[in-house]
């Protein structure tokens, strides 16, 4: 079992960040706050906690900057209904303490806004959890990413190219997703990539 992967940050987007190891690059997924924190450390040592998961068809790695964001992770999997991509896609909509708010006071509408997660599942999520989420110490907060300059053309913006990416690995068709990265990037040009793709996770 891994428990953390340290080493150079070789490769990054939203979605997924490559370290170096002992001669060895991790393909590692990770939600979108975790993004933002690595930023600064492109191509410099970083240091991600692990979550495994190996199935007779895959060996997916999910890295995350704090024991605490990997817990509240793991325990989203525990509800019936909520996998690893979901659970992702939750903690890329709002941060972690976001998230642990939203379940703890019950608010399974707001949470129901994340793709793949029915009024339903949503409900689930915080009776399963409403009592667990607080025993998480998530540790320091989420790190936020500075402000990107506005750019003229669409077409060279590369908030524009990260955000459309990012939600392309996320499963998103791309047709709606740039149509949405384009609506949002019209009504706020200076937005950051992460202030895009949570904009566009609600769109979708």
């Amino acid at each position: 079992m891994i428990d953390y992967i340290r080493g150079s940050l070789a490769e990054l987007n939203p979605a997924l960040a490559v370290i170096e190891a002992a001669g060895v690059g991790y393909a590692i997924n990770i939600a979108l706050p975790t993004y933002s924190i690595l930023q600064p450390l492109e191509n410099k040592e970083t240091k991600l906690f692990i979550t495994e998961i190996i199935r007779e068809d895959t060996h997916d790695l999910f890295g995350f900057p704090t024991k605490g964001e990997r817990a509240l992770f793991e325990l989203l999997m525990t509800v019936s209904g909520i996998g690893a991509n979901t659970a992702r896609m939750i903690l890329s909509a709002f941060s972690a303490g976001e998230v642990r708010q939203i379940i703890a006071t019950g608010n399974a509408r707001q949470l129901s806004q994340v793709k793949g997660l029915g009024p339903k599942t949503a409900q689930r999520v915080i009776v399963d959890l409403k009592d667990k989420v607080l025993k998480i110490d998530l540790g320091e907060a989420n790190a936020t990413a500075k402000d990107l300059p506005d750019y003229s053309s669409q077409d060279l913006n590369p908030v524009r190219q990260e955000a459309v990416s990012a939600l392309t690995m996320l499963g998103f068709a791309p047709a709606p997703t740039n149509k949405a990265v384009d609506k949002i990037l019209q009504d706020a040009p200076a937005a950051t990539v992460e202030q895009v793709i949570r904009m566009a996770l609600k769109m979708l």
